[in-house]
């Protein structure tokens, strides 16, 4: 299943891209860091909400983003399955 991860709460206002630290194909964890954002305040690392395959990259180097644009689409893996032990 797809998701597509916006940018979270940045306190209001936006910033620059300056660093990628993932790409297409990459297996990510929750809240590893996907990209840094520059604001005329602070750099942020923007963590990722959830653990997934990164399918696609909605930004690049030196776009400017604010709370809720699209940063990438992840194949979101279905949640793990419990091991039943079949009864005797």
């Amino acid at each position: 299943m797809s998701e597509l991860i916006r940018v979270p709460d940045i306190g209001g206002g936006e910033g620059e891209v300056i660093e990628l630290m993932v790409k297409v194909g990459d297996r990510i964890e929750a809240d590893q860091s996907l990209l840094t954002l520059e604001s005329d305040k602070a750099s942020m690392e923007i963590p990722a909400p959830k653990a997934g395959v990164v399918k696609s990259l909605k930004v690049k180097l030196g776009d400017t983003l604010k709370e809720g644009d699209e940063l990438l689409e992840l194949d979101v893996a279905g949640e793990p399955r419990q091991h039943r032990p079949r009864g005797h």
